[in-house]
């Protein structure tokens, strides 16, 4: 079974206690349309575990198949300098269809951030940020997205609520 290979670290997107007993790590791509079904889910399992959960979300653009992946993980990143992280995950999952820059832009000011902010994302301030996470996920075995992993286990069982809740409750112990 494939584990990841990097820890938690203090530049990953986390929601969450740090001693939670449980973490669940997504490496996700904004433009991904079986990402943007796994959005409702986590959101339902972080309902389901409260403090027991910590969920951590890196950066895993397919740019080949996903042409507007780098450039909304590079306006996450932005959002994130801004304390808007999950804002922006939220915004850009929501609007999946629309990621291309215009909308990013849009998406940036609707976010509060200023238009230098905007541009050095998409001109790619962020991308050493997001290919750390993007290689941290090939040396963990990641090859598509989502790709999830459980208390640094990958997880391939069934992406609904109930599935992935009944994983978490048994890492739980």
């Amino acid at each position: 079974m494939a584990a990841l290979t990097r820890d938690i670290e203090p530049q990953d997107h986390v929601k969450g206690l740090d001693d939670a007993p449980v973490t669940l790590v997504e490496y996700g791509d904004f433009e991904c349309p079986y990402c943007g079904e796994t959005v409702g889910v986590i959101d339902g399992v972080q309902l389901l575990m409260g403090e027991r959960l910590r969920y951590v979300f890196r950066h895993f653009p397919l740019i080949e198949p996903h042409p507007h992946a780098l450039h909304a993980a590079g306006l996450s990143e932005a959002a994130s300098d801004a304390g808007k992280f999950w804002d922006a995950h939220r915004i850009l999952y929501d609007n999946q269809h629309a990621l291309d820059d215009r909308s990013l832009r849009n998406y940036g000011r609707r976010l509060g951030l200023v238009a230098e902010a905007i541009e050095a994302a998409l001109s790619g301030r962020y991308a050493e940020r997001i290919d750390l996470d993007f290689q941290s996920g090939i040396e963990s075995g990641v090859n598509a997205t989502p790709t999830l992993f459980i208390n640094g286990q990958r997880y391939d069982g069934r992406r609904d609520v109930r599935g992935l809740h009944a994983a978490l409750l048994a890492a739980a112990g």
